[in-house]
C-alpha cells in the first residue's frame, strides 16, 4: 500500500445550507494547487459536492476525507444520521429523500449518489439504518 503523501479532513453540519461547496472548493483549490490532472480534479470536484451535500441534507452530520498517494485520491464521506434503507433505490437516478428545505433551495434532486459513483473509478458505499453512511470513492491518478 502506497503512503499518503497529502490527507486533509472536513467537517460538515447538517441543515448548513449557506456552507455548501465550502469543503469541496477547498479540496479542489488544494488538489489545484498539488498539480492533480484537470480531468480528474473536475471529477474529483463534482463527487466531492455531491458527497458534502448528502451530508449537509441527509445526516446529522459528518465528515469528508481526502487521502492522496502517488496513484490515486481517495474520498470517503461518512456520516452519523438515518442511514439508508434501501441502498439499490437510493442509487437510482431521481430517487430522493431530501426535505422540502432542500428541495426548496433547488437541491434534492436524486441525483447526488448516481453523480458520485460515475465521477468515481471505484465507489463502495455502506449504510445501517438508525446509525450512518459511509461512502468511499477512488480516483486513479495513473
Amino acid at each position: 500500500m502506497q503512503e499518503n503523501i497529502f490527507v486533509d479532513t472536513y467537517d460538515v453540519q447538517s441543515g448548513e445550507f449557506q456552507t455548501t461547496g465550502d469543503a469541496s472548493g477547498s479540496i479542489k483549490r488544494k488538489l489545484k494547487q498539488i498539480g492533480v490532472d484537470s480531468t480528474v480534479l473536475r471529477r474529483i470536484a463534482v463527487a466531492s459536492y455531491e458527497a458534502e451535500l448528502n451530508l449537509i441534507i441527509h445526516s446529522m452530520g459528518g465528515r469528508l476525507t481526502i487521502q492522496m498517494n502517488p496513484e490515486r485520491i481517495t474520498l470517503i464521506s461518512k456520516d452519523v444520521g438515518p442511514g439508508i434503507a434501501d441502498l439499490s433505490k437510493a442509487m437510482c437516478e431521481g430517487f430522493s429523500t431530501a426535505s422540502e428545505e432542500a428541495r426548496d433551495l433547488g437541491f434534492g434532486a436524486g441525483m447526488g449518489l448516481p453523480n458520485m459513483k460515475r465521477n468515481a473509478d471505484g465507489f463502495d458505499i455502506s449504510s445501517e439504518v438508525n446509525v450512518g453512511t459511509q461512502i468511499k470513492m477512488e480516483f486513479r491518478l495513473q
